[in-house]
């Protein structure tokens, strides 16, 4: 059955640089930036993995919790981390899953045949505190992933999660947001967004981050 925005995250029991890990009990009440690489002591694969441990913080500051995966084994992934934190100058600490027989590769569908037979390409996994897949992307190996880009759906989903809003096209962190169509009730939106709004249109109704003016529960 193919994976789609909403399904449960598959669980799967795995060895992994930290030692085994149950998928769902080691996410916990965390969110989840899961991605997959097409193999270790890789160029582009290095740099990646470097960029998710320089972000470690920005990871941290929005409960998100980075698990990476390849087809390499665990010691092949303990000794390349020396090669990226060498290369890269970081100190990754995130697990890199170790899926030699390509049990969990196969439940997200991360191999495609048409770039390998037995590597993973480059796919990106949000997973939510629920275990509900929110975003997928899939990259072709000659293409690094954009972190940015990780961060600002990240970024949108837990804003749009705990306000009835929606991002539009380009929008980062701060920026103006839509009021969702399906809240009409006047007294509420004022509520929610005291510093008003902007009608473009009846359905096009901007209004500033709710973050930073929400005015109740």
């Amino acid at each position: 059955m193919s994976l789609l925005l909403g399904s449960t995250a598959p669980n799967f029991t795995i060895d992994s640089t930290a030692g085994q890990i149950n998928f769902h009990d080691w996410a916990g009440d965390s969110w989840v930036f899961f991605f997959s690489h097409p193999a270790d002591f890789t160029p582009v694969c290095t740099t990646e993995m470097g960029r998710t441990a320089q972000l470690a913080k920005e990871f941290e500051a929005r409960n998100v919790k980075p698990l990476g995966l390849s087809t390499d084994t665990v010691e092949e992934h303990v000794k390349w981390i020396e090669d990226v934190n060498d290369t890269q100058n970081c100190d990754l600490q995130f697990p890199i899953v170790a899926d030699a027989d390509h049990k969990v590769a196969e439940l997200y569908e991360m191999i495609h045949a048409g770039e390998s037979e037995t590597a993973a390409v480059r796919s990106v996994f949000i997973i939510d505190p629920n275990k509900k897949v929110r975003l997928m992307i899939t990259y072709p190996a000659s293409t690094g992933r954009n972190f940015n880009e990780v961060l600002r759906v990240i970024d949108s989903l837990q804003l749009t999660d705990e306000h009835k809003v929606a991002t539009p096209g380009n929008w980062e962190r701060g920026g103006d947001v839509v009021i969702v169509p399906s809240l009409q009730d006047e007294e509420e939106i004022k509520q929610r967004f005291p510093k008003g709004y902007k009608a473009v249109k009846s359905y096009l109704r901007m209004t500033p981050d709710p973050r930073a003016n929400w005015s109740g529960d």
